[in-house]
């Protein structure tokens, strides 16, 4: 089964990559579709996951956004036929091993969204890093580490999107939140994006095709 969020994220990732990148992925919307609703176990998933991208070298930037994708539709949908405890069984320490270099920062914001859901609270950056993220505390020095470029602009949540775009650029290189800044400080302005202002993001993008794609996946969440 397929998460309906999950469905209407990657729906919107793919039509906004075909609207500004130039690339039909939209067309591919039914083979990602049979590879997150299949029955087959998640290391599976993310062989058949894997082949779609390696056969389309275009949507290459998208892969680990989807691996996080294909990880939420894992634990909203896929746990549900498993033993209650398996998150905490060998089996799955293992799977976790095998995959600690996939996905993004994307995944602990959707886990994040899903929370916001689930207590009926809006999302908000603050709250994100400081309640969800606990980067103020001791023991979580790693996720300080990783958003430290965040903490350091949180102002930027009352500044034009074209001040976003100046500082996403000057964002290191080996940042593990560089590619997610833009689109990530976007999707907390404003959850609520009306057109005119998804244009004005889209206008100001670092990464047009990528940067809309993951902001249509956020406010998929929301």
């Amino acid at each position: 089964m397929t998460d309906p969020k999950v469905r209407s994220a990657i729906t919107g990732a793919l039509n906004a990559f075909t609207q500004y990148g130039g690339f039909d992925a939209a067309a591919l919307t039914a083979k990602f579709e049979a590879v997150f609703s299949s029955d087959d176990d998640f290391l599976t998933k993310v062989d058949s996951l894997d082949a779609v991208f390696d056969d389309q070298p275009q949507l290459e930037e998208l892969r680990e956004v989807f691996f996080d994708l294909l990880m939420i539709n894992f634990f909203s949908e896929d746990v549900k036929k498993l033993e209650d405890d398996y998150l905490e069984t060998p089996e799955w320490e293992d799977i976790e091993e095998q995959t600690l270099d996939r996905g993004t920062e994307l995944l602990n914001l959707l886990l994040y969204l899903n929370e916001c859901e689930d207590e009926n609270i809006d999302p908000e950056l603050e709250d994100y890093l400081k309640e969800f993220l606990l980067v103020d505390e001791d023991e979580f020095q790693d996720e300080y580490r990783i958003y430290e470029p965040v903490i350091a602009h949180q102002v930027l949540i009352e500044s034009p999107v074209s001040e976003v775009n100046k500082v996403a650029k000057t964002i290191p290189e080996d940042s593990e939140v560089k590619e997610l800044f833009y689109p990530m400080i976007c999707f907390f302005q404003n959850p609520e994006v009306s057109a005119e202002e998804k244009r004005v993001i889209a206008d100001n993008a670092v990464n047009k095709p990528f940067d809309m794609a993951v902001l249509e996946i956020l406010l998929s969440f929301k």
